[in-house]
């Protein structure tokens, strides 16, 4: 038993370090504009830092649900690990472009970064993969085929960005405007929403399939409770705690924004999601 399981964990190890050397070649082959080590190494590029730091957690996260599925034999699994692995690797991939053109559509996420270094866009474009990584461990965890995670991941991924436009449509400032001004303390805050979200698509879509029609219905319902709830932990953190004063004023007017204040809103949207999902199971 006890050499079974020591086998069973050095091949999913050597499988997720694959699929690592994967990830890494296709995030390049996308990015070829500018150079890894050029911008970690050379140019000490922190923004970039957090979005390829973003990418790997989000990979993790994604490759976890596929190692904490049922285990069927070691064959099976390792190949599952790996084809589901491969999966990750492109809707991550897909989800960063679709997110530069839906959620941070009035400027370029890869010019930020790259050529402004804005750690603000940096921390939004890491809470994007790992809120996806979130999305694709909720399906493989619960024994998903292809078509489920295919379906939960489109659906996450159009939750993430109403999400993101109901987080523009009630903050009281311009939010594209704040993060081309290299406000960190506004991209913080958005990166918490967006990972919030993202773990609470988790918890609606990892429950054992039953038919489409109840596990539609139950993702639906979930989502639709933590759109309507996350806001609400905004206004209760800005009541809460910052009495006496106000989490716009921290982030924006300010002659340098509060990252602090950013932070505190932030953990308020993850802690909410945990909440909100253990609530409903």
């Amino acid at each position: 038993m006890f050499m079974g399981t020591i086998v069973l964990g050095a091949v999913y190890l050597l499988s997720a370090f694959v699929l690592f050397a994967i990830g890494k070649v296709v995030f390049d082959l996308t990015h070829r504009s500018f150079g890894f080590k050029e911008q970690l190494v050379e140019r000490d590029n922190l923004a970039f830092a957090l979005t390829v730091g973003g990418y790997i957690l989000g990979l993790t996260i994604a490759l976890g649900g596929a190692m904490s599925g049922p285990f069927i034999s070691l064959a099976v699994n390792a190949i599952d690990i790996f084809l589901y692995g491969v999966i990750a690797i492109v809707l991550l991939n897909a989800s960063v472009w679709i997110n530069d053109w839906l959620i941070l559509n009035r400027f370029s996420g890869e010019k930020e970064i790259i050529q402004d270094q804005n750690c603000g866009v940096g921390a939004i474009e890491a809470a994007n993969t790992v809120a996806v990584g979130l999305v694709i461990h909720g399906t493989l965890a619960a024994g998903g085929h292809l078509l489920e995670v295919l379906v939960f991941w489109a659906l996450g991924q159009v939750t993430l960005v109403v999400s993101a436009r109901i987080y523009h449509w009630m903050a009281p400032f311009d939010v594209h405007d704040a993060l081309e001004k290299d406000n960190v303390a506004v991209g913080v805050a958005f990166a918490g929403m967006l990972l919030g979200i993202g773990n609470i698509v988790r918890f609606a879509a990892q429950g054992a399939f039953v038919s489409w029609t109840q596990n539609l219905g139950f993702f639906a319902s979930v989502a639709l409770f933590g759109l309507v709830a996350l806001p609400a932990a905004r206004f209760a953190a800005d009541r809460l705690l910052l009495p006496g004063g106000r989490l716009t004023h921290e982030l924006v007017h300010q002659e340098r924004p509060n990252v602090g204040a950013g932070v505190m809103e932030a953990v308020v949207y993850v802690a909410m999601s945990f909440l909100i999902g253990w609530s409903i199971k």
